[in-house]
């Protein structure tokens, strides 16, 4: 398989797809113009799902790593994600994230020292991000949705470590879709109990009092301080569930 350069060296020139379509960087096109050009877009959206689900469709049991893009390579977090990802790598785990620096680096730098596969699924952003040097598999995306559905597709649990907007879109993203039965139920880990603690208490004492969840939604995800810990959880999840060996890809 040819791979695609690890660094994007150039800035996107001009807005990012993104921005085009959304509308927070309106051009000066006629809305005749818009209308020709929209439909032409889908055709760019679907090129990149079928490059997705090209490249990325050999991946089964994959654990999705998601954090901030701004944790130090000294901070504790970087460093329990590294050991995270390399314990699940040694069990034959493919590591997944979204190819930047932060935990993401810290998780494909796992992957790489436990001898497993190490795949990042970058975004183009306004401000380059670039991907990191331990990524094995790269795969480069210009839409937000088409990223996240790549990741829900070929993801079979998550680990979330502390982060911000992003990591709480993701998060959101995936204990959604298992809510509403649109996905199996998958292990969703939080790393870090100081930092999701105030989130769990309000899910709990508001959200889940209020009935705008039910008390089963809480039971989603599992909270830890501990790499083996949070391994073991995707480990025996794996063991428990006869779909992960055998379900179609």
């Amino acid at each position: 398989m040819t791979e695609r350069p690890l660094f994007h060296s150039d800035p996107p020139a001009g807005p990012t797809e993104d921005e085009v379509l959304l509308g927070g960087a309106p051009g000066s096109e006629r809305i005749e113009d818009v209308r020709k050009s929209d439909p032409w877009r889908v055709l760019r959206i679907m090129g990149e799902f079928v490059e997705g689900f090209e490249r990325l469709g050999d991946i089964t049991n994959g654990v999705t790593f998601i954090g901030s893009a701004r944790t130090a390579a000294d901070d504790a977090h970087y460093l329990a994600a590294t050991e995270t990802a390399r314990l699940l790598a040694k069990e034959g785990f493919p590591i997944i994230t979204g190819g930047g620096p932060g935990i993401m680096e810290a998780a494909n730098k796992g992957a790489v020292e436990g001898g497993g596969l190490s795949v990042g699924v970058n975004i183009e952003l306004p401000h380059e991000q670039g991907t990191n040097p331990w990524v094995r598999r790269s795969v480069f995306f210009r839409f937000f949705f088409v990223r996240k559905m790549m990741l829900a597709r070929y993801s079979r649990a998550v680990i979330a470590f502390p982060g911000g907007y992003g990591t709480m879109d993701e998060l959101f993203e995936y204990l959604t879709l298992m809510q509403t039965g649109k996905m199996s139920i998958h292990p969703v880990v939080l790393f870090g109990t100081a930092y999701w603690s105030p989130l769990v208490a309000w899910l709990e004492q508001m959200v889940a009092r209020e009935g705008k969840i039910s008390p089963k939604d809480l039971s989603l995800f599992q909270v830890t301080d501990e790499p083996a810990e949070a391994a073991q959880i995707i480990i025996n999840a794996r063991a428990q569930q006869k779909s992960w060996h055998t379900e179609g890809r």
